[in-house]
């Protein structure tokens, strides 16, 4: 496993690390303490270091798990959790001083500890990034030592270039993969210049570049990826990077030219191809999926051809999609 430092932070994660959405089964699927168990386990003894989850992944089970699981590591391992998307409705306002402690104080208790390495806001409407107010008492948390980093997972490019703007705020979590390029044209390098660590998540499309499905694949109805294509419950670039099913698989026909059929390791590389990346956080429902993700950070660079053809398949199936909407 290769590491690189996460922005302000100064921690050194791994460049694979893990996203929890789905921990301890498939998305729909009842949760299993002893499926996540194995997951972190694995993910851990194969170096990775840095550990994404929320507190509404699998309704706070995610984060009681993660919790009791650090505590039986000797490795020194890095927590990120998010809050907000508890609030109903979701709105900026909901983003205040009251709502925001008491959400972080559940998630500290769930994990069972006394300060949270990395919180960070959880996808929040635009305006929130335009309210210094929220980014003041996020800095009033880490003086308290109720947290020692803070940041954002955003939806959107302009949300990003905002969000940097705050001079306390150490890293932005994005959607950035062979299905989302634009993030590379101008957010990346004003990321760099304020010292924000980059966390890609989605690296995958929600599956879609793993290479697996196909125009007869089922998802349950609990699985996003049935309910949420035209982003019903939620944004729809978080499902399949909001590029339409059988577009996304017409383009991955074409990337197997390319990479042959185990797509998963050549769609990670190239995430961590770019240097403004601090780390990728794909998913991972089952142990096998773990050793898949971390063989990509020692994966031989791709070459410049394959860069290009990769940029030739966006430009040719998937921007008029995505390009100016995120």
């Amino acid at each position: 496993m290769k590491y690189r430092i996460l922005g302000k932070t100064g921690f050194k994660v791994s460049e694979v690390s893990l996203g929890t959405w789905q921990l301890g089964g498939r998305w729909g699927e009842k949760f299993s303490e002893k499926k996540a168990w194995e997951i972190l386990s694995k993910a851990v003894d194969m170096g990775v270091n840095f550990i994404d989850t929320a507190d509404v992944y699998n309704d706070g089970l995610s984060e009681k798990v993660i919790g009791k699981f650090i505590k039986k590591r000797s490795e020194d391992i890095f927590v990120a959790t998010k809050c907000g998307r508890r609030l109903d409705p979701h709105t900026a306002a909901g983003y205040n001083k009251e709502n925001i402690r008491h959400f972080l104080e559940d998630s500290l208790k769930n994990m069972g500890i006394e300060t949270i390495d990395l919180l960070q806001l959880h996808c929040p409407p635009t305006e929130t990034y335009y309210n210094p107010e929220v980014f003041s008492f996020l800095e009033e948390l880490v003086k308290e030592g109720k947290i020692r980093y803070f940041g954002a997972s955003v939806e959107k490019i302009e949300e990003g270039i905002k969000a940097v703007e705050y001079p306390n705020l150490a890293t932005i979590q994005i959607i950035y993969n062979m299905f989302r390029q634009r993030p590379q044209e101008l957010f990346f390098k004003r990321a760099k210049k304020t010292n924000v660590g980059i966390i890609v998540r989605v690296p995958l499309a929600s599956g879609m570049l793993t290479g697996k499905f196909n125009e007869d694949t089922k998802f349950s109805k609990g699985d996003h990826r049935y309910f949420n294509r035209d982003g019903k419950a939620f944004d729809k670039g978080e499902t399949f990077s909001g590029v339409p099913y059988e577009t996304g698989l017409a383009a991955v026909e074409e990337l197997k030219k390319i990479f042959g059929n185990n797509l998963v390791l050549y769609a990670l590389k190239w995430v961590i191809m770019d240097n403004n990346v601090s780390c990728v956080i794909p998913g991972a429902s089952k142990v096998s999926q773990v050793e898949d993700n971390v063989k990509a950070s020692n994966l031989p660079p791709l070459t410049n051809s394959q860069m290009e053809e990769v940029r030739m398949v966006y430009d040719k199936y998937i921007k008029e999609y995505v390009h100016q909407l995120w």
